[in-house]
């Protein structure tokens, strides 16, 4: 994998209300590989925010993520089996306004998808959040990635932050959809490695964060390389690598 630094800005409140806050995104496989591990890399990451894709969906999906989240020092934040998957983890710091989880419309024969939302406060910074995982349908996908804009919109909230599996890479249409009305965190401010996918021997990106206009990016990658964030525990813990993003939330004017 490409070097990298070996920090990251941590998470802070400053005295004008801004906030640094570190955002993860990660695909999480169902829980169905090595739990233990995928618990480290996020701990180590040390994320105020967690966008989970396929987070477990049925029998019990409720304690698998309770017990997720209390591994890596978090909460429940929503999502999960009522947004088809993906899901919001959050820490301490966030002060939580309200969630919604959207089901989008379902095409015969292709799997279920939505979206987790959430609206949370760091410091005196308001933000929407909103963790997707795209079809693997070309077409399909790429309304989602219509809907992913709208529902952000709709949250009504000064900033803006979409993480997620996006099954394609940023040449594709709805990438390109996605980078063109907000930010790509990664082409921004590249920190660490870029290719996601798959975990073993990552050859493209197919994750990413997005954020709004007004939020500062001060870094973005996958986090090989970060203290306590082992290339043992990126292999066994799920077959995606994850995407660490510090961004600063200015203070509202």
């Amino acid at each position: 994998m490409d070097t990298m630094p070996l920090s990251l800005p941590k998470s802070l409140t400053e005295p004008d209300g801004s906030a640094v806050i570190r955002v993860l995104s990660y695909n999480v496989r169902s829980l169905r590989d090595d739990e233990d591990a995928l618990a480290r890399v996020v701990t180590a990451c040390a994320p105020d925010l967690v966008f989970v894709q396929e987070a477990p969906r049925f029998f019990r999906w409720r304690k698998h993520a309770a017990r997720l989240a209390a591994k890596c020092d978090l909460v429940v934040l929503g999502g999960g089996a009522t947004a088809a998957g993906p899901l919001l983890l959050c820490s301490l710091r966030a002060f939580v306004e309200r969630t919604e989880d959207v089901l989008l419309p379902l095409t015969p024969g292709l799997h279920r998808r939505g979206f987790a939302t959430a609206v949370v406060r760091f410091g005196a910074a308001r933000v929407g959040v909103l963790s997707a995982h795209l079809s693997l349908d070309r077409a399909e996908r790429l309304g989602q990635a219509q809907l992913l804009l709208e529902r952000l919109e709709a949250l009504d909230v000064p900033y803006g932050i979409a993480a997620g599996d996006m099954n394609e890479i940023p040449a594709g249409p709805a990438f390109g959809r996605l980078a063109g009305a907000l930010r790509d965190c990664r082409t921004v401010a590249p920190w660490g490695a870029e290719h996601t996918f798959p975990a073993a021997a990552p050859d493209r990106r197919i994750d990413a964060v997005f954020a709004t206009a007004g939020v500062e990016v001060l870094g973005c990658g996958v986090p090989a390389g970060l203290e306590g964030v082992r290339a043992a525990d990126l292999a066994a813990a799920t077959d995606h690598l994850p995407v660490l993003a510090a961004l600063r939330l200015p203070a509202p004017a």
